[in-house]
């Protein structure tokens, strides 16, 4: 009786296994969708290039010029109107958007001539 069990038994397991089998080889299987790419971060398009006129203007109405990029607004100097993204608008505006003053910039280091001192010339 109990090896009777074991057969009928061992028969039932391959018969449901041979079942599910062909059942899964039936059901088509989804096509992995692709996942949705993460959103990148897009940079601000770099303003276009300014005139000189656009710059002599601006300097004129007291504008000054903001870097977006780096948050730092630009008074007068060499990177007024002339950064990559940036924009002009007042100082009082460019404060309130949390954007700062550009640092001054540092005295240019002496050269040697400039730093020797003069000799006066030996005479014969």
């Amino acid at each position: 009786m109990r090896k009777t069990l074991t057969v009928l038994f061992g028969a039932l397991m391959i018969s449901t296994a041979s079942f599910a089998f062909q059942t899964a080889a039936k059901t088509p299987v989804p096509a992995a969708t692709p996942a949705a790419a993460p959103a990148k971060k897009v940079k601000a398009a770099p303003a276009p290039a300014q005139t000189d006129a656009q710059i002599a203007d601006a300097k004129a109405k007291g504008m000054v010029w903001v870097n977006l990029g780096t948050g730092v607004y630009h008074k007068d100097g060499e990177f007024f109107g002339k950064t990559k993204s940036g924009k002009f608008m007042t100082e009082d505006d460019a404060k309130k958007a949390g954007h700062r003053a550009a640092k001054e910039p540092m005295a240019k280091k002496k050269t040697m001539d400039k730093m020797a001192p003069a000799v006066p010339a030996v005479k014969k």
